[in-house]
């Protein structure tokens, strides 16, 4: 770093996004992107919309948040929208956590969210996962900071009922819960109706996933009116043009093509349970993923190990170093059905 880097970020340490090879030799399984192209609607739409670069983007979003509020069935003063649903998540934590009201999080789940601590300099507290690798929703319960709940949890793929995250956000109605539902059109339970129900809840999702736009880069964020005015606050005192012309464009796309996303979802959830079922037959072990990831060890081989001989045969998953007790483990993203194939087949052979 230079000698002009302001003291504050000194102890930064980035976020590491997933390898993305400048070339297509590899399959790649690590970065959890779909396997399948956008919608054609959504296609359509962006294309159109190119013709409109020269002047800046809706800074409000408004067709995009009144297609949102329609199909989530929340008003328009519920949704925000932003650049990936990671903004939506910098924002919260800058608006809604302090010294006297620390980020609260698990101490394995999505690496962002330390980052977005630091960066925002505000206090962070890590609640272990229970053995099972689970959210341990007791101690959640008990922590009076700002919370951060990914749903289903990343890189564990374990998602929380409904319920439980209810019971969680009823706990305390002096304390911001944030659950992050990047993940949730592969299984789990969303929790987005409930911000109509508690002006405590924030939701975020993202198009990268189940909607195929994670070169996009939007996200969503669902909250109380009250709660969505104060990330405006954030957001426009940032950048008021976050989303661009041509994302919106496709994000309102996308969104009236729902059957589209739905019917990959399916797939992917298909090509999932046939991968879990041909590694489990290898002597893999596995949480129980409602992701479109799954995240394996194997008693035979280390994870970097295996990390390295898939990368030798052209195939990426996403390997954690930390020296902890997810270092055996690998993630990887439920692609295609040749690609998951590929996988097994790979995997036996390295075996």
């Amino acid at each position: 770093m230079s000698r002009f880097l302001s003291g504050r970020y000194a102890e930064l340490v980035p976020y590491v996004p997933g390898e993305q090879p400048k070339d297509n030799k590899y399959i790649k399984l690590n970065t959890n992107e779909s396997p399948f192209p956008p919608s054609p609607k959504a296609v359509a739409a962006g294309r159109e919309a190119l013709e409109k670069l020269n002047l800046y983007s809706d800074p409000s979003c408004y067709a995009l948040i009144r297609a949102v509020s329609e199909l989530y069935g929340v008003s328009v003063e519920c949704v925000i929208c932003s650049n990936g649903s990671d903004e939506v998540l910098s924002w919260a934590f800058a608006a809604f956590c302090c010294e006297g009201r620390p980020a609260v999080f698990p101490d394995v789940t999505y690496g962002f969210y330390p980052v977005f601590a630091a960066q925002n300099g505000v206090p962070y507290k890590i609640v272990p996962l229970k053995e099972d690798f689970s959210v341990d929703t007791g101690e959640m319960k008990k922590e009076k900071g700002t919370l951060f709940i990914a749903n289903p949890n990343a890189p564990t793929g374990i998602a929380l009922k409904a319920d439980v995250i209810e019971e969680i956000v009823r706990a305390d109605p002096e304390r911001i819960v944030v659950v992050d539902e990047a993940y949730v059109d592969f299984g789990a339970e969303s929790v987005v109706s409930l911000v109509l129900k508690y002006e405590n809840l924030l939701v975020t999702q993202t198009f990268s996933k189940s909607r195929s736009m994670a070169g996009a880069r939007l996200g969503l964020g669902f909250a109380s009116p009250a709660l969505i005015r104060d990330l405006e606050t954030i957001r426009c005192s940032i950048n008021p043009y976050n989303v661009g012309t041509v994302a919106q464009a496709m994000g309102i796309g996308a969104l009236s093509d729902n059957e589209y996303m739905l019917d990959n979802c399916r797939e992917i959830c298909e090509n999932r349970a046939y991968t879990v079922s041909a590694l489990s037959a290898l002597g893999f072990e596995m949480t129980d993923s409602s992701a479109n990831f799954i995240f394996v060890r194997h008693p035979d081989i280390g994870g970097e190990e295996l990390y390295q001989k898939l990368r030798e045969k052209g195939i990426l998953v996403r390997h954690f170093s930390r020296p902890d007790r997810i270092k055996d483990y690998n993630r990887i993203t439920v692609g295609s059905i040749d690609q998951m194939k590929a996988l097994v087949k790979a995997a036996a052979e390295i075996l």
